[in-house]
């Protein structure tokens, strides 16, 4: 079916929501824009789905969550009646239309048989992976767009372990959701009545208490006292984590830890912000001003689902913003020295990283004698790992994270939790303090010993349909004319996902690579950077991570900066070809 027949199906059907009738007459003379919402289904993908809200296959609507969750239900009905009877726990954040969407959802699995418990008010997606598991329900979702901007909304699937859905049982259900047909020919099921049958239970606060204490257990020094020394201040970005995080910073006795107010409640457009996401300067605005007032150590950002957290630290009269692989370098150290201090460091521990992460937090773990793991970037692969070890009880898990500011302490949650980070950062910078140090100095130390790990990431954005065919035709042609330099630097291997090959420039024969396929290409150079090209999995862009190291500071900035611009301009001229 073309993209003008599914537009006209939705022209003539009765029953579409007025709303979104308004949308559709709107664009109705615009043919681009009518293609872009028409001219494919929402993808849903390995993680879920994500899109802008609005009338179209093409984006986030009633229909498209309806249909979504369809063939969510169809996947959970194949498993049998216990999957049907444990249920699906589903949350949501701050943004808009996530409540009504999460309403959508919950009464399409009960009106299919399939217990639904839900929040009705925004909870945290690591909160949603912990009631995964403590309700010992069978899936979960999050309605949330994670960082995205207003007009974004999506949908992410969980496991029954907590995670998001590993490969297999997402190409599963990305199957069961592909065969249920016209979105618009689903029967909608009625919330008030399917809440008064018990088909939908309402947690409501009931697992915050028990959330909390587990988050709780992080820490080393549980003491209350010194705690005072170190003064921060936090923003939840008008997210779910407000909340959550004032609770926690009261019961665990950080008195001077502060909030931004006029960020602190719910609010899906994000008023005060030019952009929720706390990798950007910009989301520190306000925090910063009032850090500046308050003489704080440390400013704490988190994203509006609250599972990523940014963290700026005192320089003299400003604030210097630490990327996610230099906070994931300090939150090891940390972890692993007080560990150790405690004899408590496991012989068979392990930190996991993705393949665009700093070496830097690999370096550390092996100075401290803890082995390391890559996986492919996305944190369920993550979780899939500690489900693995869990098992097998060949390694323990000590900590997991990714460059986008994601981390993981204790796996009591199976995805990233900006709680537990909050938490253990805010905890870090107290000890370092007592020592006369900031997190800044405890850096340096570990590029002093360890070697200047720097690392940089372009994104380029392709939207729409020709935006996503330029981008495939981008990996297509550096698959069929390999690079073989990078600003001038030599390429001493490659890494291919796909194909899950590792072939190299000189004689060797190539090797067969253990991890999942994935659509990303990493190249390694003969100086020991590296660069990877992968498509984003949430947003219209290709992605170019890079990565440095040498043995001072200036060294490795002018490299980095080298790499990027070089690399940029040599992408830029394939995509003409």
């Amino acid at each position: 079916m073309s993209y003008q027949q599914t537009v006209e199906k939705w022209l003539v059907f009765d029953n579409l929501e007025p709303e979104l009738k308004e949308q559709l007459s709107e664009i109705s003379q615009d043919e681009k824009r009518l293609e872009d919402a028409f001219y494919k289904e929402l993808e849903f993908g390995t993680g879920g789905m994500r899109g802008e809200i609005g009338a179209g296959t093409n984006r986030m609507n009633t229909y498209t969550v309806r249909k979504a969750s369809q063939g969510v239900a169809d996947y959970v009905k194949s498993a049998g009646l216990e999957a049907m009877k444990k249920g699906i726990v589903i949350a949501f954040d701050s943004r808009r239309k996530s409540l009504e969407f999460t309403r959508e959802a919950a009464s399409t699995f009960a009106r299919n048989g399939i217990q639904a418990y839900v929040y009705e008010v925004p909870r945290t997606t690591p909160q949603l992976s912990y009631s995964v598991r403590e309700l010992g329900a069978y899936m979960g979702i999050v309605v949330t767009a994670s960082h995205n901007p207003p007009e974004y909304n999506g949908y992410k699937v969980y496991g029954q372990d907590g995670s998001q859905l590993n490969l297999e049982d997402a190409k599963s259900v990305i199957s069961y959701v592909q065969r249920v047909g016209n979105e618009l020919a689903i029967e909608a099921g009625n919330y008030e009545e399917l809440v008064q049958s018990g088909m939908i239970q309402v947690i409501g606060s009931r697992l915050d208490k028990a959330y909390l204490e587990l988050v709780e257990s992080i820490q080393f020094h549980g003491e209350t006292s010194g705690k005072e020394n170190v003064t921060a201040v936090f923003s939840p970005l008008h997210g779910a984590s407000g909340s959550t995080i004032r609770k926690l910073m009261t019961k665990t006795g950080y008195t001077n830890f502060t909030y931004v107010e006029e960020q602190m409640e719910p609010n899906g457009e994000f008023p005060t912000l030019k952009s929720p996401n706390p990798e950007e300067a910009d989301a520190f605005e306000l925090a910063k001003k009032q850090g500046k007032e308050t003489a704080a150590d440390i400013l704490i950002t988190a994203d509006p689902d609250g599972d990523r957290v940014g963290v700026a630290v005192q320089k003299g009269a400003d604030y210097v913003l630490l990327t996610g692989n230099q906070t994931g370098a300090i939150l090891i150290e940390y972890l692993l020295t007080q560990l150790k201090e405690k004899q408590q460091l496991p012989k068979n521990g392990r930190v996991f990283k993705t393949i665009v992460t700093s070496d830097l937090g690999r370096v550390i773990a092996e100075f401290h004698g803890v082995s390391s793991e890559d996986v492919l970037t996305g944190f369920k692969f993550i979780g899939e790992k500690i489900q693995q070890y869990e098992q097998s009880k060949e390694y323990e898990f000590l900590f997991g994270y990714e460059e986008s500011y994601g981390y993981l302490i204790k796996p009591f949650v199976r995805d990233k939790d900006a709680i537990q980070a909050i938490l253990a950062i805010t905890e870090a910078a107290s000890f370092y303090k007592a020592q006369g140090k900031t997190l800044l100095n405890v850096l340096h130390d570990l590029y002093e010993r360890h070697g200047y790990y720097f690392e940089g990431l372009v994104s380029v954005t392709k939207k729409g349909a020709d935006g996503a065919r330029d981008i495939q035709s981008l990996l297509t042609n550096l698959r069929s004319q390999p690079l073989t330099e990078i600003a001038g630097i030599a390429i001493s291997s490659q890494e291919d996902y796909l194909t899950q090959t590792r072939s190299f420039v000189d004689d060797r024969n190539d090797e067969k690579m253990i991890l999942p396929q994935a659509n990303v290409l990493k190249y390694f150079l003969v100086d020991g950077s590296w660069v990877c090209v992968r498509p984003s999995g949430t947003e219209p862009k290709i992605k170019y991570y890079i990565g440095v190291t040498s043995a001072t500071e200036v060294d490795s900035q002018e490299k980095l900066k080298e790499i990027k611009t070089q690399f940029t301009a040599q992408m830029d001229k394939r995509f003409s070809l």
